[in-house]
């Protein structure tokens, strides 16, 4: 009995001394990271919120069970092991007692029961695990394997110890019902049936098995234990940490703001010689970013199902996290030198390390190739994916800041696009004059803001730089102008006075010209006193209702289709023509993953006569990019297939009549892909790519007889747009003819706007499935 208690202790001093250094390392290295008191802020202001997470992600492995086997695999392990903690209770217990039973509960059948439910359960995981990494081995499979880079042989391993610390249990329990030292006298069901195997041997071997087993499965538990600090199933210990700190209700939507050592970034008084201008170097990750590359735990879901990997492209936001942790590992004697003189005595090889550029190609040795970051398109698969709330797209978004702003390292073409928005506010560079041409195609007048908007106007329209000049985009900008003209809302435009909202900008990197366009949208908007934006691009949408409050903006932002949406169910808008078409529709990134926006545009489609929707294998939450997002829409594609051509092959196995979308990029994008393939023979003729707004028109009568079959009646103040100069009680209205006068903004200069507004008026930018439309248009 000494015996067996002297071993079992010092194989857990041992253990506690060998991983305790290890996570004091660990703890050390993620501390050389930036700070990031918004997290800590976050946590405090949202306690509740924190506690939620922990229960449904941690706990209800929430994220996990979204890919159901391995999910349920998963699962079984995890509620496994929190089960099983009170084995390892009784086997501490058994060193000192051969008759040892936790108190209270040690003889409760139902326990006993329970603990060998889950030991199964155990087992049934990861043998379900083993036939999964079989299938899909990398060697065999290559790229299509989610497991390709990923560091295979230390997940066999944990297998191995996981099944070893379930067989020595099982072994030991089994052996003490022969004993007679066993608490549970029914209901341990597996242990009973070990037992059986086990009694045959005798009284005397099964007392020495019963030792034997008790001090293996000390110390399998600490042997594993110790690995587990040195691999990549650390995410066992600090997953639930970085879950705590992640972003809510995810890491998508807004970007984050530019921060240095833990403060707001002001561009004004920004020295890049002291500031921290995005990552430039592994310690300018915050210790939230390094956590997230201790947390990864290479199972590959991002990506399985990023568009760029898909493609044939170098980019995984899984091997960008990898990437970088191997490099913070290689670089941590250096990171925790302490001062100069001993990072001077550090061997050259660690020397070495710490030199290498962040971003760079092989001749170079960049820990990232320029390929692998600028073929993201921010797509946000990898993060909607990914189980533990690693947030990929920071991580790119810092490192191709500090390429743009610091080094002027980016892709050339982009540079035109960067040059146009700086000077022209917009991507293309055509300016203000043409941006409301589109108004005189139309039959009514448009009211454009001059001053403050009219009490009467319902909605800003936004119609983004694409909706304005992009010759199939406007297409969807007249259709949407021309039902809410029908529906007698009132509406007006910016005209001249919209600029970019920055998208493209701060997506490339260019955080400097994204805050000069978001500040004088904001100046602009503010002096018109505007609060409600219908916006027709996805990225306009998010940037206006995410990010802009960043900056002071803080604006009721929808999009059109949810504001469409509700106007059929009201009655306002009837669709009447049958549209006999089959029709699939694509998720636009920035309004679904994004935003969750899904419905809207779809309850557009089922209300329209004669359409038959066919959902293609990717959508919703899971939908595939079109190409466009991160700035792509401006960059050449040269590496793999392209995306936009991937999604089309796909949209075109459901062998539709029409494809529709609710964004401009989309619709760009996916219309080029059509007119190749209809190139090549490889799609009919009358394939066509629109937007849900101009599905609903077409089905829509004349606008005359389109009102007379409205139940509820035109708006008592449809009209006053064809008017002008008064808005309908007497009174001048704000809006003027600017469009027709060609002005631009004549104040200039971005606006010193800061801060964020706490009291948080309601956004329609973020929400569910079945809260992703305005409460009333």
């Amino acid at each position: 009995m000494a015996l067996r208690i002297v071993i079992g202790m010092v194989l857990t001093v041992i253990a506690a001394a060998v991983a305790g250094h290890r996570l004091w390392w660990l703890y050390r290295l993620g501390r050389s990271g930036q700070p990031a008191p918004e997290r800590i802020d976050a946590l405090r202001r949202h306690p509740g919120r924190g506690a939620e997470t922990q229960v449904t992600e941690v706990i209800g492995q929430r994220k996990l069970l979204k890919w159901s086997v391995p999910g349920a695999a998963h699962a079984f392990i995890f509620w496994g092991f929190i089960v099983l903690l009170l084995t390892i209770i009784e086997a501490y217990g058994d060193l000192f007692s051969k008759h040892f039973a936790i108190p209270l509960i040690g003889t409760w059948a139902w326990v006993g029961f329970l603990e060998d439910l889950f030991a199964v359960a155990v087992l049934a995981g990861i043998s379900t695990f083993a036939v999964i990494r079989l299938r899909s081995d990398p060697k065999r499979e290559g790229r299509l394997s989610r497991f390709f880079g990923s560091h295979t042989g230390a997940a066999w391993l944990v297998l191995l110890g996981i099944f070893l610390v379930i067989a020595t249990l099982l072994i030991y329990r089994g052996a003490q019902i022969n004993t007679g030292d066993f608490p549970y006298p029914h209901g341990a069901f597996a242990s009973q049936i070990v037992g059986h195997w086990l009694h045959p041997l005798g009284m005397s071997a099964n007392s020495g098995i019963e030792t034997a087993f008790i001090l293996a499965q000390l110390a399998v538990i600490l042997a594993f234990g110790i690995f587990v600090t040195y691999s990549k199933h650390l995410h066992i210990a600090v997953a639930p940490i970085n879950v705590l700190f992640s972003r809510r209700p995810n890491g998508l939507g807004a970007l984050q703001p530019m921060r240095s050592n833990g403060k707001l970034l002001d561009f004004e008084e920004a020295d890049p010689d002291t500031d921290v201008f995005g990552i430039g170097k592994i310690e300018d990750l915050s210790w939230k970013g390094m956590l997230d590359l201790a947390t990864c735990t290479e199972c590959g879901r991002c990506q399985s199902q990023c568009p760029a990997w898909a493609t044939g492209k170098p980019l995984s936001p899984k091997k960008i996290i990898l990437d970088l942790r191997d490099h913070a590992f290689a670089k941590a004697s250096y990171l925790l030198a302490g001062s100069d003189a001993a990072r001077e005595s550090l061997a050259d090889a660690d020397k070495v390390e710490a030199g290498r550029p962040i971003v760079g190609d092989a001749e170079a040795r960049g820990v990232i190739h320029p390929d692998e970051l600028w073929s993201c398109t921010n797509c946000g698969a990898c993060v909607e994916e990914c189980p533990v709330d690693i947030e990929h797209i920071d991580h790119i978004a810092g490192l191709r800041r500090y390429q743009v702003l610091v080094e002027s390292a980016f892709p050339a073409e982009a540079a035109t696009m960067l040059k146009n928005l700086e000077n022209k506010g917009d991507p293309w560079g055509m300016g203000e004059s043409k941006r409301a041409d589109w108004i005189g195609e139309l039959d009514f007048e448009i009211p454009v803001v001059d001053g403050q908007i009219g009490d009467d106007i319902e909605y800003l329209f936004w119609v983004g730089c694409a909706g304005a000049l992009e010759d199939r985009a406007r297409k969807t900008t007249k259709a949407i102008a021309e039902l809410l003209h029908t529906a007698g809302v009132n509406f007006a435009v910016l005209g001249p006075a919209e600029a970019c909202t920055g998208d493209p900008a701060r997506r490339m990197g260019n955080e400097f010209v994204y805050t000069m366009l978001a500040q004088q949208n904001i100046e602009t908007l503010n002096e018109a006193k505007v609060r409600r934006v219908v916006a027709s691009c996805p990225h306009c949408f998010n940037t206006i209702g995410n990010e802009y409050p960043q900056l002071g903006g803080n604006y009721q932002v929808i999009h059109h289709t949810q504001l469409l949406a509700q106007l059929v169910a009201d009655g306002r808008l009837t669709p009447v023509t049958p549209v006999e078409e089959k029709i699939t529709y694509h998720d636009p990134c920035f309004l679904g993953r994004h935003n969750r926006v899904f419905t809207a545009p779809r309850e557009i489609m089922e209300h329209v006569p004669g359409v038959r929707a066919q959902e293609m294998h990717r959508c919703k939450e899971r939908g595939f990019c079109c190409g466009a997002g991160g700035a792509r829409m401006w960059m050449e594609e040269r590496i793999g297939k392209r995306i936009n051509t991937e999604r089309i092959d796909e949209a075109l196995s459901t062998d539709p009549d029409t494809i529709s979308t609710g964004c401009p990029f989309c619709l760009v994008m996916l219309g080029d892909a059509v007119s190749a393939k209809k190139g090549a023979g490889e799609a009919k003729e009358t394939l066509e790519v629109v937007d849900v707004a101009q599905l609903l028109a077409r089905s829509m009568a004349s606008p005359a007889g389109a009102r007379a079959i409205q139940e509820s009646g035109p708006s008592a103040v449809a009209g006053r747009a064809e008017r002008g100069g008064d808005d309908g009680l007497g009174r001048p209205s704000a809006v003027a003819g600017r469009a027709e006068r060609g002005e631009g903004d004549e104040s200039g200069g971005p606006s010193a706007v800061a801060g964020n507004d706490e009291s948080g008026g309601p956004s329609a930018v973020a929400g569910n499935d079945e809260l992703d439309r305005p409460d009333r248009p």
